[in-house]
Formats: structure tokens, C-alpha cells, sequence
């Protein structure tokens, strides 16, 4: 699907990007552990980011079913919530923040799930 292709390659200059920031721009501005926080939340967008463009090539073999398309949303949601509250937590220091995490977790967990499924299916 060339929407998700779109979506995982721009998730992937996002995730280099960043990943670049907070390697050289945040570098003595974060605590160790929020730098620690910062880059985990890097490295969930890009294998994620990776997620979504293998989502595309799937899609375009087997068809773009119902259950791989809601896989590739569910991996961009889960970037959003999983990396974004990361990203916020420890640039900002705002805890509760922590909270939105794990379901973003949960969204990883889902697409990467519903893509088995599919493919399952679709063998």
C-alpha cells in the first residue's frame, strides 16, 4: 500500500532525525536517564518506522486486507503514543506522561500481531 510506505519512510527521516538530535543536541542538556528515555524512544520509532514499511510490501503481495491495514495503523498510533510521550517525558520532565506509554505498547503489540494473522491468512 503506498500510503503506508509514505507513512513508514517518513517516520524513518523522523526517527534518523531525532535520533541525531538527541544524540548531538540534547547531549549534556538531559539527565543520563532522560537522555536513556529520549533514545529508547528512537529506537521503538524506527523498528516501528520498519514495521510500517514492511506492512507496505506485504500489503502489495497479499493484497491489502482489513487486518494488515489496521496493523499499519496500529504501529503509527503506537509510535505516536509509545515514542511521542517518551520524547515529551524527557525533554519536559513531565512523569505522568509515563502513563501513556505502555499503550502505545499495547498498539505495537496489536499490528505486530494482526500481521501474523494476515499473513496466516493469506499463505
Amino acid at each position: 500500500m503506498k500510503l503506508f510506505l509514505i507513512i513508514g519512510s517518513i517516520n524513518m527521516v523522523l526517527a534518523v532525525g531525532l535520533g541525531a538530535f538527541g544524540a548531538h543536541g540534547l547531549q549534556g542538556k538531559l539527565t543520563t536517564r532522560m537522555l536513556e528515555i529520549y533514545q529508547t524512544g528512537v529506537q521503538y520509532h524506527m523498528i516501528h518506522a520498519i514495521g510500517i514499511l514492511i506492512i507496505a510490501i506485504v500489503a502489495d503481495r497479499l493484497g491489502s486486507p482489513g487486518m494488515i491495514t489496521w496493523a499499519g495503523w496500529s504501529m503509527f498510533i503506537g509510535i505516536l503514543f509509545f515514542s511521542g510521550s517518551l520524547y515529551i517525558l524527557s525533554i519536559s520532565g513531565v512523569k505522568i506522561l509515563g502513563a501513556i506509554t505502555p499503550i502505545g505498547g499495547v498498539f505495537f503489540m496489536v499490528g505486530w500481531v494482526l500481521l501474523a494473522l494476515a499473513a496466516f491468512k493469506g499463505l
